[in-house]
């Protein structure tokens, strides 16, 4: 059997730091901080729940992120 692949790390940064940013500017951001995921959802957005490292979830409203969440 293949062995798992160890996950690498997730940047050393809070989502709550996204709060409140253009959309556009949030995720620019987030790349440049080393987030390999940036995913953008509108509000209400049925998602699946499996926790993704190095996802990095934002939440839109309006243009500007409402909410930002790992995984």
């Amino acid at each position: 059997m293949a062995p798992t692949p160890t996950p690498s790390a997730e940047p050393d940064d809070s989502p709550d730091a996204y709060v409140g940013l253009e959309a556009g500017r949030a995720e620019r951001l987030a790349r440049e901080r080393g987030w390999p995921t940036v995913r953008s959802l509108p509000p209400g957005a049925i998602i699946t729940m499996e926790y993704r490292v190095g996802r990095l979830n934002f939440e839109v409203k309006g243009g500007r992120v409402a909410r930002a969440w790992k995984g």
